[in-house]
This record gives structure tokens, sequence and C-alpha cells, in this order.
């Protein structure tokens, strides 16, 4: 079972500086596969993370930071699945990559919603026990948070159309 995790909240600056406080407080294992979203007042959005800041962090196995990336893509359009993976590090053989993920659960879609101007958000996807941490961990911040369970032959099709 795979999890879609997300904690949004109001501000654009508001999931990172969350972030960086439970950062200096813990040492969570799941903490550098935490994508930052954040959309400024223009509209404009950003995504933050430390596998989209280093090419190796994915190596030679696709990590979940990969995936993250695909599924942030995924809300964003019909080639976004590409773009979201492109921004997570130089994976091989993905540029020529053609797919399209359709992205159907209601709770994805809440999600994509919610980022307006002016919020942020924290996006974890995983298949491990740190699902239910990352929420716990965040709930002081007052976020809300938004949580589905992902269809694993949908994970399969994005894992093997960034292996390409």
């Amino acid at each position: 079972m795979v999890h879609f995790k997300a904690i949004t909240f109001k501000g654009k600056r508001t999931a990172a500086k969350a972030l960086a406080t439970i950062d200096e407080q813990s040492s969570y294992r799941w903490i550098d596969d935490i994508a930052v979203i954040s959309v400024g007042k223009l509209g404009f959005a950003r995504v933050d993370s430390s596998w989209a800041q280093s090419d190796t962090a994915v190596g030679a196995e696709l990590g979940w930071g990969a995936l993250t990336g695909a599924m942030i893509g995924a809300l964003f359009g019909p080639q976004g699945a590409l773009a979201g993976a492109l921004g997570g590090g130089s994976i091989g053989g993905v540029i020529g990559a053609s797919f399209d993920i359709a992205v159907s659960d209601p709770r994805l879609e809440e999600f994509a919603n919610r980022m307006k101007k002016d919020t942020s958000a924290l996006v974890l996807v995983n298949d491990g026990p740190y699902a239910s941490e990352f929420s716990t961990a965040f709930e002081p911040f007052n976020g809300e948070l938004i949580e589905t369970e992902l269809d694993v032959k949908d994970v399969e099709t994005i894992r093997k159309a960034l292996r390409k």
C-alpha cells in the first residue's frame, strides 16, 4: 500500500517553516523525502526538496522522492508527471518518455484545488510506517491533512515510465 499524505497551510512560507522546525527538533528518517510546495501571491508554484536539489538522490533505484515528484507533477496537467519527475534530479532516459497519468482520486484533486495563491504544503509519498508518523509530527502546526492510498498499478506505471 502506498500512501499520499499532504498537509496544506495558509502562507507560502508556512510549510517550509514547519519542516525546518521539525528537522531541528527530531531526526525522522523520512524527512528528506518530503516535498515543500509553495504558491506565491502571483500564483506561481515552486517545489523544493532534498531530492530535487541533488542529482545523486535517486541513484540506481528510483526513490520515493522521484515518485513524489511525479505524483505532484501529475496533479498539474497531462505532461505534469514527467515535469515533476525531472524536478527530482537527473533520471536516465526519462527525457524521452511519454506517458499520461490520470489523476482521478478526489482527495488528490482536493489537494490540487487547495494550492491557491499564498499557500504551501508538505507532501510525502511512502509505503512504510512513516505515513502516520508524518501526520503526527506536523499536528502542532495546524495545517489541513489530505491523505489517500495510491493504486499500486498507478504507482508501478509511474515507476516504469520513469525508468525509460
